[in-house]
């Protein structure tokens, strides 16, 4: 049989404390149909304080939002409010939900792409700060302004930074040369008051953040000259976490991907898709176009990377924000989000393809598992649902529930060590940023998942409740 790359996962230890209850999962199954989100809390408040640590020891006045987006389920924020730390929110029910949870207006932030009056007029209400990315949207708060007489707290996002001699492109914000025109404009506004700026930079690049902040504080100099302050720089998200154990498997599998696209080795993905590799006159082109799920830098080390970078003579960025007197402000969601929940779908069908193939249908969809990325490369942890059954390596991919020739879960081959039975279950970890909601549908009319946070009782034993 031929061995197909693995890519284990790192998995947190309550991940596999939780799946040794088998009639509890069962139970919830019964329940609630297939397939569940599982949510745990635990690993999002140390990944916060990682976070935090950081900050500390770099002696910044800080502030971290919880970017909302990456996960619907409520418990996140309570737990945000709770530990008193932000929550930045992109849409008016993503606000209205924090207001209503308990998160207090100075540590909550608009940042919606589109800004509805509805979302605004609530945030006016409230006095949470609105990233503003246009002129219409400028033109829109003020109207609101004018017409209720609120003041708005505003943040204005840029973008257009110059990365060796090239503009690094984002559809989002205003071009930072048009920026101190901006707040001049908004300073001279009696229905706004100017607070700091904003940016969120594509890719994972520590060098082109450290110039992203560089640029920005070069602008709050220029505004302070005016008598205009900044009293903060929110750099967004995308700080990286690492998924995978093994670095050696993860070249391996990209080594091995190659060679597929180019026909050089056994298909291991879904009709050979090269996840954004290509083969054109038999040579290799494109990317890998998937999160980079192993890294050195992860989370608290990517961010000490950033603040620590010597700019300026023998300056660290962080000596630079404190210089100034500005609040650093970020917004992490899939980080903070690290280990914090699983995705469990039950087995309902397998068949043959027609190339040989072995489908495993769950009864879920890919928009339950799915995000912008090419493909969810971590390892399922699969469970079968009955004692003693022989070992039996089968590859096989796991297929979705929706009528369309594309509804592949993961479109890597995986091998089970198991021939798969109906009634199986598979498990699929690290899911709470950005794979559970993110792009989920109702398509066929199909029920959303059903969200479920998991806690530990006083004898150290799970039990389950709707979020």
């Amino acid at each position: 049989m031929i061995k197909y790359p693995q890519l284990k996962p790192l998995v947190d230890d309550w991940i596999n404390q939780f799946l040794e209850n088998k009639e509890l999962i069962n139970s919830a199954f019964n329940q609630y149909g297939s397939p569940i989100n599982i949510h745990f809390l635990e690993p999002f408040i140390q990944n916060y304080h990682e976070y935090l640590e950081v900050l500390q020891n770099h002696k910044l006045d800080h502030l971290v939002f919880y970017a909302r987006k990456a996960n619907k389920s409520k418990c996140f924020v309570k737990s945000a409010a709770t530990q008193q730390f932000g929550v930045d929110t992109a849409s008016f029910n993503e606000l209205n939900q924090s207001l209503e949870i308990g998160v207090p207006s100075d540590r909550l932030v608009v940042t919606a792409a589109v800004k509805t009056e509805e979302l605004i007029q609530l945030a006016l209400e409230h006095h949470v700060l609105i990233i503003v990315d246009n002129q219409d949207e400028l033109a829109h708060i003020e109207m609101l302004c004018l017409k209720g007489g609120h003041t708005a707290q505003l943040g204005v996002r840029i973008s257009g930074f110059d990365w060796n001699g090239q503009k690094l492109y984002s559809r989002f914000g205003f071009d930072i040369t048009s920026a101190l025109a901006v707040v001049k404009e908004i300073h001279s506004n009696k229905c706004f008051d100017f607070k700091g700026f904003h940016f969120h930079l594509n890719g994972y690049s520590i060098d082109q953040r450290v110039q992203a902040i560089l640029q920005t504080l070069d602008l709050s100099e220029l505004l302070a000259q005016d008598g205009i302050e900044t009293e903060f720089i929110d750099i967004g998200g995308g700080l990286l976490m690492n998924y995978l154990e093994d670095e050696e498997e993860w070249i391996a599998f990209d080594d091995h991907l190659k060679k597929s696209v180019l026909h050089k080795a056994e298909p291991i993905t879904f009709m050979n898709n090269g996840l954004g590799y290509e083969s054109i006159d038999e040579k290799l082109h494109g990317c890998l176009k998937t999160y980079p799920y192993f890294n050195r830098n992860p989370k608290s080390v990517f961010l000490d990377g950033i603040l620590s970078q010597m700019v300026k003579g023998e300056q660290k960025v962080s000596d630079l924000l404190r210089n100034q007197n500005i609040q650093l402000r970020m917004e992490p969601g899939r980080s903070l989000l690290d280990q914090c929940g699983i995705t469990l779908a039950r087995v309902i069908s397998r068949k043959e393809d027609s190339n040989g193939d072995l489908l495993v249908g769950l009864e879920m969809n890919r928009t339950q598992l799915c995000s912008s990325s090419a493909d969810f490369l971590l390892d399922p942890i699969y469970l079968p649902n009955s004692e003693g059954r022989k070992p039996r390596e089968t590859s096989v991919y796991f297929t979705g529930a929706y009528c369309l020739e594309q509804d592949i879960i993961l479109k890597r081959k995986i091998t089970l060590s198991v021939y798969p039975e109906i009634g199986d279950m598979v498990c699929f970890v690290n899911t709470a940023g950005y794979m559970m909601h993110f792009y989920e549908s109702e398509a066929h009319l199909f029920n959303l998942s059903t969200n479920l946070v998991a806690s530990k009782d006083h004898t150290g034993d799970f039990t389950l409740e709707e979020d």
